[in-house]
């Protein structure tokens, strides 16, 4: 059972539900180009794509067209069509690059995007409520549920088959099975 990266929802609307795939962190060299933290497994995706929306941090989006795009370390250098200067690239930084919902990569059944997990109630496989999934944290290892409980409190739990035993992310539920002690560390 795999928590993908591509991960957050980059907005809220109804119709047409974004994917966050890149943020935009700075410019490089004098010809327009972004550096970009990779927000997806499948950094190959850019390959096939004309467009991504620009989600910019006020929630206003805009359609931008990539040029071309190379992969450099564990980051994504982007061009962008009429974006030919470090002042008009400028204008995108801190930019969610996105895409919509339905052109996400289909995974395998028993895989999940981080952003369909996020919101999801917990609950054992006896119907104890634990909490409400409030993001997946990537520690190199199995990728842990941050779940937020009864009066603020936070349980770990890790994406694993044996813990995470039922996820139904129609209903938005996950049923775990925890091995003692582990709902109170």
């Amino acid at each position: 059972m795999i928590g993908r990266l591509e991960i957050e929802k980059a907005a809220n609307d109804d119709q047409n539900e974004l994917v966050a795939v890149a943020r935009a962190m700075r410019t490089r060299g004098l010809r327009g180009e972004l550096v970009a933290e990779i927000l997806t497994d499948f950094p190959e995706r850019f390959a096939d794509r004309e467009k991504l929306v620009a989600v910019f941090p006020s929630g206003a989006r805009q359609e931008v067209e990539l040029d071309s795009f190379w992969l450099q370390k564990d980051r994504v250098i982007l061009k962008f069509k009429n974006y030919d200067s470090i002042e008009a690239a400028e204008k995108l930084v801190g930019c969610e690059l996105a895409v919509l919902e339905s052109e996400t990569i289909e995974l395998e059944e028993d895989e999940f995007y981080d952003w369909e997990l996020v919101e999801c109630t917990v609950e054992t496989v006896e119907g104890e409520s634990i909490g409400r999934v409030r993001r997946v944290w990537h520690t190199g290892g199995v990728p842990l549920l941050v779940v937020e409980g009864e009066r603020g409190a936070e349980h770990l739990i890790p994406l694993a088959e044996k813990i995470c035993v039922e996820i139904d992310t129609e209903r938005k539920l996950i049923r775990v099975d925890p091995p003692d002690g582990l709902l109170e560390l």
